[in-house]
């Protein structure tokens, strides 16, 4: 015991010392191995275990995904789906905004990730607003809780990630993912309507003209009817997530060549960023493995296990101390560090109690978007007062109402799991 206690001390040393999270988790994970075993041992194990890890085949959704993204990013995408939520609902009073959450949730949706979609909204949709006289405190939290949707809304690379950790079926995730994604949606756009009418923190926009708006959606129906496409494949059991990832690629690139907005400079820079960011992810997932395996060793899952059977504690009151445990770390860590530190513990406790997998995934990455809003680390923020200039107080302060709704619909989630779990339950397969 001591020497795990040791080990958890040098792994919160090179965290402090700023490591990547799945070095820091590697290395921590394979000095507790030669500890227990030995250096020729532990040296196996890891041998085994990262290939293992780093080989499997639904990996290949990670890059595949994320090349989707960054091609229909370098393709216009975020300002156009902008401009055509805009044109349907930017005359209300906070339509703008309304709109910014709309475009929010198709960017979440071609991106899958919480930053790139903060950062492409902070250089987009605040301006926008700023030129329609919305008080800066509230456009720059719109593009921070707009850019969380990317966590929740499919297909999520944090979906993928706790997928691949804990061998849960990330076609059922991504299922999973609608309703309460569109649900945190419809819970964003209601705070933005109450803020409207209460303050004049959002003015009206210009008056609706039926053509305008017609006009501007024609670019942004393709990329819907892509995704639209990738998900239907994956929910009528056609296509597996990594087959779904392919298709999403091909039609991606289609698009972006007959719309013309994609140059070969931005091409290249698309699959280097694909290659960055996927390299990155699986060094998580293969790094995870190894301290995982190092847990297993020390039989400290064991004994959580045994604990969680033996205890009077009822299983609801476990699951909530696993969600506020989960809603600390996200105040100072990003959601795939979270991941790959706390599913090798939490995710056995959860199967214990015979929480449904799909369900407790979909709680956990809900849990996860609250972290990348609330300070002092809350990611979303930072990204957003790094784009728009805004002071990152005055952010937090406009975060808050948007926060009390998040709250609230993760106790929906948690109180209600057929929220979750109706939609993956009609998949064909």
């Amino acid at each position: 015991m001591l020497t795990f206690f040791a080990i958890l001390v040098l792994l919160a040393l090179f965290m402090a010392m700023r490591m990547p999270i799945a070095f820091a988790m590697g290395l921590t994970g394979f000095f507790g191995l030669a500890l227990e075993l030995g250096l020729r041992p532990a040296l196996a194990v890891l041998e085994r275990t990262f290939f293992d890890s780093s080989s499997s085949f639904i990996l290949v959704a990670i890059p595949l995904f994320i090349l989707m993204a960054e091609l229909l990013t370098a393709g216009d995408v975020t300002r156009r789906a902008i401009i055509a939520c805009q044109g349907w609902i930017g005359h209300v009073k906070g339509g703008l905004a309304m709109a910014t959450v709309g475009a929010s949730v198709i960017l979440a949706a071609l991106v899958g990730s919480s930053t790139a979609s903060t950062a492409a909204m902070s250089a987009s949709a605040f301006p926008e607003m700023r030129n329609h006289n919305y008080s800066q405190r509230l456009a720059a939290a719109v593009v921070s809780v707009g850019g969380t949707l990317a966590v929740v809304v499919p297909p999520s690379i944090v979906l993928v990630v706790y997928g691949v950790l804990t061998e849960t079926s990330i076609g059922k995730l991504f299922i999973a993912g609608i309703i309460p994604g569109l649900l945190t949606a419809t819970g964003l756009a209601v705070v933005i309507k109450l803020i409207a009418h209460t303050t004049d923190q959002a003015p009206k926009g210009a008056p609706f003209e039926l053509g305008k708006a017609v006009k501007a959606s024609r670019h942004v129906l393709p990329m819907i009817l892509l995704m639209v496409l990738v998900i239907g494949a994956i929910y009528g059991g056609i296509a597996s997530p990594s087959e779904a990832a392919a298709l999403g690629v091909m039609g991606s690139l289609i698009i972006v060549i007959f719309q013309r907005t994609l140059s070969f400079a931005n091409f290249n820079r698309s699959v280097s960023g694909a290659i960055r960011a996927t390299v990155m992810i699986v060094a998580i997932v293969a790094c995870s493995a190894i301290f995982s395996n190092y847990l297993a060793f020390t039989r400290i899952t064991h004994a959580l296990l045994e604990f969680v059977a033996t205890t009077s504690l009822p299983p609801a009151v476990i699951m909530g101390f696993i969600v506020v445990l989960l809603l600390v770390m996200g105040m100072f860590m990003d959601q795939l560090a979270i991941l790959s530190l706390a599913m090798p513990l939490a995710f056995p406790t959860a199967m214990a109690l015979d929480f449904d997998p799909v369900w407790f995934g979909i709680v956990v990455t809900k849990t996860v978007e609250i972290g990348l809003l609330t300070p002092p680390l809350g990611l979303n923020a930072y990204v957003a007062a790094a784009q728009t200039g805004v002071p990152l107080g005055k952010i937090f302060r406009g975060i808050l109402p948007f926060l009390a709704m998040e709250i609230l619909i993760l106790v929906l989630l948690l109180c209600f799991p057929q929220i979750t779990l109706w939609l993956p339950g009609l998949m064909l397969r």
